[in-house]
């Protein structure tokens, strides 16, 4: 038998693994009954949703794909219908490819990238303004973006669409903050850095983190559950008074 929740829902895209599966399980631990979004993989993500539901939490894996807006619509429909009261969105749902030179990058790609990065970054958030707006009769909320350094630093010889998706989400932060700060909702981003999770082997570079670790100040990469941290905060009281915000998790990078 669950333990009931303490009233906070949450839902994460791309919760299967890395950052969204670390958000999710202290999520989790601080309250939240956690949506659990998942494009591909079932088992990843019902795991996460599992070893939740083990500890008492409140939680359920959903698949969807965050580029195609009805699977966003039916993303929040089943949320709302297993969970209730939507409190808080993470945008996590991210994809890289593979690295190349902007000479050799082709549309399909740019749009591959953009439809999730991008354009599921804004559907998901409107699909959480419209629950949690207090235009809308709901009782406000938080949405966390994350976002990447990437964006700062262009990604130049590997993943400049990457980056530019990343700073198009960093735009939709400041500007959505903006938009509904007096209507009980705050809006930031995470912007990692070199982080542990398995997304640069993932995408053919396997040895990136390695190569580049002497390059941050820290000497060292992050990790999944460090980020994951930073957003537990941004959407806790303690942040109460924080919109707009970009919060670099880099190491000093």
């Amino acid at each position: 038998m669950s333990r009931p929740s303490k009233g906070n829902v949450i839902v994460i895209t791309g919760a299967g693994r890395g950052i969204g599966a670390a958000t999710a399980k202290l999520a989790g631990a601080a309250g939240y009954a956690v949506c659990v979004n998942y494009r591909q993989n079932r088992r990843a993500a019902e795991g996460v949703a599992g070893e939740l539901q083990a500890q008492g939490v409140r939680a359920v894996a959903v698949q969807a794909d965050v580029s195609v807006e009805s699977d966003v619509v039916r993303l929040f429909e089943t949320s709302d219908r297993e969970l209730g009261r939507l409190s808080a969105l993470v945008n996590n749902a991210g994809i890289l490819e593979t690295q190349t030179r902007v000479e050799a990058i082709d549309a399909d790609r740019l749009h591959r990238v953009l439809a999730t990065n991008v354009v599921g970054a804004f559907i998901c958030a409107r699909e959480a303004v419209k629950r949690m707006s207090t235009r809308h009769n709901g009782r406000g909320g938080s949405i966390v973006n994350i976002s990447s350094i990437a964006a700062r630093l262009g990604g130049s010889g590997d993943w400049i669409h990457y980056a530019a998706s990343k700073g198009a989400v960093e735009t939709l932060t400041v500007g959505l903050a903006r938009e509904v700060a007096q209507e009980g909702i705050r809006v930031n981003a995470v912007a990692p850095g070199l982080i542990e999770t398995g997304l640069h082997a993932a995408a053919g570079a396997p040895d990136r983190l390695q190569r580049l670790a002497p390059g941050i100040p820290m000497g060292r990469p992050g990790t999944a559950e460090e980020v994951a941290e930073t957003v537990l905060w941004l959407i806790s009281p303690a942040a109460s008074y924080i919109t707009g915000a970009i919060i670099h998790v880099g190491g000093g990078r």
